[in-house]
């Protein structure tokens, strides 16, 4: 499941460099964000019913179901002329449903491994197997700058389809992870009823705010560090994902000891610093350290999250959960590009970033009041 999810991974980060496709085609930044942002609202729209179909259908068939969107839709990208022109609507279509299938594979591979890590391990093992993710966001941009170079964007469409194809392959040879008990009351439990629950509307609410800082560093950093010069783009996201991987060998089980809340706010304040240093980045050194900096608040953000919301929570909600998590990434990333791409045309690349870090922050305050609240 590791290689699978390291190939779909990399298939996805491979698209970090579609804002240049859509600058290429005489887009603006507004138009980077829409066209970023629509994926993600994919992702965010259809969670709840992508969630109930992982508790209903299984973990397996449902990543299966996601694996074969996330090889069809790359590939169906090469057949487009005038991706911003006559094609804009199937252009638009074709990120929907790429959106639809990486939402399904993220949150039927983490409820997977939720249902066979151990309890008393769940930051550690949830945090070791994303080390394959970081993985596959390190190596899908430099496999689609070395593309692109020779290939144009037709050949990085193909890279990313046939990256998904082998995460298609690969976790065929799996059992399920966990058999639905169609007698128990949580079978009735809907998705927005455990949404309504006190912890499920803070971790949504912070992983929105995530999800803002995901868009700013997946959607812009690209056109900033091109704009600038500043050399290749896909050093950011190796030094990222290294930052990230790193940081798992002890945050994971750091956080299984303390638990989960007394490291998060350290996390968000590392993502935060990492994305601050941007608007000041004029060399590539510190784009190298502004990716390493919010790599490590990543790579502790990440499973903090997920473990906080299946913690506790029994097998047949565990995709509910799951979704809940990935889903408030997933709507912050579709309002955050949309939002950031519109301050970037009209305010700058500079504003852009302080806006996403500000918006981190705000997870930071509402995290420490809830903590306060909670004290008191």
């Amino acid at each position: 499941m590791a290689l699978a999810n390291l190939c779909h991974t990399a298939s996805f980060s491979a698209f970090f460099l579609l804002p240049l496709y859509v600058l290429d085609q005489g887009g603006s930044q507004g138009d980077v964000g829409i066209v970023m942002g629509i994926f993600a609202l994919a992702s965010a729209a259809f969670r709840p019913w992508i969630a109930s179909m992982i508790d209903r259908i299984g973990r397996k068939r449902s990543y299966t179901l996601g694996s074969i969107l996330m090889v069809v839709a790359p590939l169906l990208y090469t057949t487009l002329h005038d991706p911003l022109g006559a094609d804009y609507p199937l252009f638009i279509l074709l990120r929907l449903v790429h959106g639809v299938g990486l939402a399904i594979c993220f949150t039927a591979v983490f409820t997977f491994m939720a249902d066979i890590l151990p309890r008393d391990r769940l930051n550690e093992g949830i945090g070791m197997f994303g080390i394959s993710g970081l993985l596959g966001i390190a190596i899908g941009p430099v496999l689609a700058e070395a593309t692109l170079a020779r290939y144009g964007f037709p050949g990085l469409f193909m890279v990313a389809g046939a990256l998904a194809g082998t995460a298609l392959l690969a976790h065929q040879p799996l059992q399920e992870s966990h058999t639905r008990q169609i007698t128990t009351a949580d079978n009735h439990i809907s998705f927005f009823s455990l949404l309504r629950r006190e912890k499920f509307i803070v971790v949504g609410l912070l992983s929105l705010m995530f999800g803002v800082g995901l868009a700013a560093t997946g959607s812009f950093v690209a056109p900033l560090a091109e704009e600038r010069g500043l050399g290749y783009i896909s050093v950011y996201f190796f030094c990222y994902s290294g930052g990230a991987i790193a940081i798992r060998f002890v945050g994971g089980k750091l956080a299984d000891e303390v638990g989960e809340r007394t490291i998060l706010p350290y996390s968000i304040l590392l993502y935060i610093a990492g994305i601050f240093m941007l608007p000041f980045t004029y060399n590539p050194l510190m784009l190298w350290i502004a990716g390493a900096l919010s790599g490590i608040g990543h790579g502790l953000l990440f499973p903090l999250l997920n473990t906080m919301a299946v913690r506790d929570e029994p097998g047949d909600l565990r995709g509910k959960a799951t979704g809940i998590f990935t889903g408030g990434i997933d709507t912050g990333i579709f309002a955050g590009s949309l939002i950031l791409g519109y301050i970037g045309d009209w305010f700058g690349l500079n504003v852009l970033f302080v806006c996403a870090g500000l918006g981190m922050a705000t997870a930071f305050v509402v995290f420490r009041f809830r903590r306060a609240r909670a004290v008191t």
